[in-house]
């Protein structure tokens, strides 16, 4: 250890020490841990529903943003072609969602999300709100409303250039 380096808290060894956030920790490791804690625990709830936490960010933007063509909701997604395909191959192959032909142009596909679909996702989004609430617990409401239009802020309104891992 380097003489200068502080000694780690009682309990915490060198190599965990100080890899936790902070306040003046840089606001994307803070934005992607909170996404790790949200993900972890709405995937939870996802999975009491019969769902994966994809399946549920699927049909979530399937019914957020309805008759986008395959190819856009992956684009929206940050997913891929083939991982998309599958993923809509096992929501389909399940009753959640059904692909219908696009009007304008035959050859594009569009995922629509079933009335089963959707009373499934209902149900995560229900268990998901708690969870949120349960992780905002103890900030005023308008806190919560100026920390939701921040983060879409920070979001805009240009296309998403994919994952962020």
């Amino acid at each position: 250890m380097n003489p200068s380096t502080p000694p780690a808290p009682a309990g915490l060894t060198p190599e965990t020490a100080g890899s936790g956030p902070s306040a003046d920790s840089e606001i994307t490791w803070l934005l992607h841990r909170a996404a790790q804690r949200m993900r972890h625990a709405t995937g939870e709830k996802a999975e009491d529903h019969g769902l994966t936490l994809r399946d549920y960010i699927v049909l979530s933007a399937l019914r957020n943003s309805p008759g986008m063509t395959q190819g856009d909701l992956g684009k929206s997604l940050g997913l891929d072609k083939t991982t998309l395909m599958s993923q809509l191959d096992r929501l389909e192959h399940r009753g959640l969602i059904v692909r219908q032909s696009n009007p304008r142009d035959r050859r594009l596909r569009i995922p629509v999300i079933t009335d089963d679909g959707e009373a499934r996702r209902a149900a995560v989004a229900h268990a998901c709100a708690a969870v949120e609430n349960s992780a905002l617990t103890g900030f005023r409401h308008e806190q919560v409303q100026a920390f939701r239009r921040i983060l879409v802020t920070i979001i805009g309104d240009s296309a998403d250039p994919g994952s962020c891992l």
